[in-house]
């Protein structure tokens, strides 16, 4: 059994070019279509890794990642911000809400398995 990813985005269209990727890598892909339903997903099941837009309705993906590392269950849960705010401002306000790496969208498929990889241990047979 491979990895599990959330997938937390507005846009149906960027969340299915994500699943794509990440599913023909092997991973088990979940999706979240804001930041709410992303926490009540959590609550129910962690997954070993998630991918979080900024831009969202009613809660940025910043005040998401702030949620998330607030919450024991999942402080250590690996995050990365996909998103097409890529100023340094927004990289920094990012990482300093707990996000691990930060990708400028449109993410490359090598560029986010790359990234998703060094996130997660390889899995032992």
């Amino acid at each position: 059994m491979g990895y599990s990813v959330l997938i937390v985005d507005d846009d149906p269209m960027k969340r299915q070019l994500l699943r794509l990727i990440l599913e023909r890598a092997g991973f088990g892909v979940a999706e979240a279509a804001d930041g709410a339903e992303a926490l009540v997903s959590l609550d129910i099941n962690v997954p070993d890794l998630m991918t979080l837009d900024v831009m969202m309705p009613q809660m940025d993906g910043f005040a998401v990642c702030e949620r998330v590392r607030q919450n024991p269950k999942t402080t250590e849960l690996p995050i990365i911000i996909v998103s097409a705010r890529a100023d340094g401002g927004s990289i920094r306000e990012g990482l300093a809400a707990g996000a691990n790496r930060y990708l400028p969208q449109p993410v490359m498929p090598d560029k986010l398995l790359k990234t998703v990889h060094e996130l997660l241990p390889p899995l032992e047979n």
